[in-house]
């Protein structure tokens, strides 16, 4: 997971914008083609917002993209996995995206070594747990403080 081979993130946008002109382009983005259905943003259902975004950014790594306030009791923060185009979302006051916190089962983080993987978020502080070998694909799982569970993933013909 190691950040020397990825590009520079941008910035955390704590403002929300008041008009899409404000919305810089993003030439890192993958192009949405006719047809494609691309899945970009996961929500993670935590207790705490502040205590979730610090385990994430802090613990796995993660970049904050977005910590807005976009109305009263509403916050939405964003982050993305190191190398991911697909981000997650913490969310607070949208009852559209509520789920019990530590429902979600079984996120994968696809890895290049899963040994140096598990070795780096160990020294983060994260409880990661064995290597599995599941039949030539190898896992190692870990959780969030409110009981999400994460799998890293490596799949050595995609080396």
């Amino acid at each position: 997971m190691s950040e020397t081979d990825l590009p520079t993130p941008p910035p955390t946008v704590t403002e929300v914008p008041k008009d899409a002109s404000e919305i810089p382009a993003d030439p890192t983005a993958p192009l949405v083609k006719p047809g494609a259905y691309l899945l970009e943003l996961i929500p993670v259902p935590v207790t705490d917002l502040d205590r979730a975004k610090r385990f994430y950014s802090e613990q796995c790594g993660f970049h904050v993209d977005v910590d807005v306030s976009p109305a009263d009791g509403v916050r939405i923060v964003q982050l993305t996995p190191p190398g991911s185009f697909c981000s997650i979302s913490l969310l607070q006051g949208l009852p559209v995206a509520d789920m019990e916190p530590g429902s979600l089962r079984a996120l994968h983080l696809v890895v290049k070594d899963i040994e140096a993987a598990r070795q780096e978020l160990i020294g983060r502080g994260v409880d990661v747990g064995e290597t599995e070998d599941m039949g030539g694909v190898y896992y190692a799982r870990f959780e969030d403080p409110d009981g999400n569970t994460w799998a890293l993933q490596h799949m050595p013909w995609r080396a």
